[in-house]
């Protein structure tokens, strides 16, 4: 009886052992087993020529939190930090140009700080743009920008980023835009009390073309992120005192994206359960007098 009751209690000491072990080792991902499953679930092959990469920090770091975020800022890092969340996501870049070169940088003082900062805090920054831009069956930033100001059932069926609107004027427009996406800097170009009911989109950067062609199609005004002043505002402006009825929304690229990357936590929790994954808001950096 007594020998049985050993032996019962040495396995159940065993089995409890081998548990406690695998349930530390195993069900915590590392970094790498983390972006393995953004490659497995993003509907894309993975590029080979890509920015999308671990930009700072160890692979196989052991992740105690996921932060989701637009930009990899200093203060988006801090706070990452704080919330022990030690794999950062972020859709833009972090040291300052879209492919992260920093060949560049050489010994400037913010850098070497931001990357001591990160290497002290054990953090593993991963830039996931064109991806994300990429992903099966719609533009994951797309999807976040429709869900934050509610137009889902607006976007056309064969565009995600153009809308048929319920009729408004381009100053209630701009309006509805800052308020929901709580813009402190909207800038707008074209008459306030212009009628508006089709609207384009472009999230992030506008460029010249195919900026023209979409300000000369049936849209009624374009909404972008940011754009070269003397490009696109400038045409715009044209446009505008040749009689042409048009409007001009920008947003700033972190307001016109990052709710995107609100919807990525959410898509990221679909298949990493073990930890914790939560969107952080960049706050926007302009600021106006008035």
């Amino acid at each position: 009886m007594f020998a049985s009751d050993m032996t019962r209690r040495t396995m159940l000491a065993a089995t409890g052992a081998a548990f406690a072990a695998s349930g530390t080792a195993a069900t915590t991902p590392t970094a790498q087993d983390v972006i393995d499953r953004i490659k497995a679930h993003v509907g894309v092959p993975w590029r080979v020529k890509t920015v999308d990469g671990i930009k700072a920090g160890a692979a196989d770091t052991p992740v105690t939190a996921i932060a989701t975020v637009m930009m990899a800022t200093f203060d988006v890092l801090k706070r990452a930090a704080a919330n022990r969340q030690n794999l950062v996501i972020t859709h833009e870049p972090t040291f300052w140009s879209h492919p992260d070169d920093i060949s560049l940088l050489g010994n400037d003082s913010l850098y070497l700080e931001k990357l001591a900062f990160i290497k002290q805090h054990g953090l593993v920054v991963f830039h996931f743009h064109d991806h994300w831009h990429a992903l099966k069956p719609l533009d994951g930033i797309a999807v976040g920008m429709m869900r934050k100001l509610g137009w889902t059932r607006y976007a056309d069926a064969d565009n995600p980023q153009r809308f048929t609107l319920p009729v408004t004027t381009l100053g209630a427009l701009a309006h509805e835009l800052a308020t929901k996406l709580d813009d402190r800097t909207v800038r707008v170009v074209g008459d306030p009390n212009l009628p508006v009911r089709r609207a384009g989109s472009s999230w992030g950067y506008f460029s010249q073309f195919p900026g023209i062609p979409q300000l000369n199609s049936d849209v009624d005004v374009m909404i972008v992120g940011e754009t070269r002043e003397w490009e696109i505002v400038e045409y715009a402006q044209d446009l505008v005192s040749a009689g042409r009825k048009k409007g001009l929304v920008i947003l700033g690229h972190v307001v016109s994206e990052q709710w995107g990357m609100e919807y990525c936590a959410e898509w990221l929790k679909t298949f990493v359960s073990e930890v914790p994954v939560t969107f952080l808001p960049m706050h926007e950096p302009w600021w106006s007098p008035s």
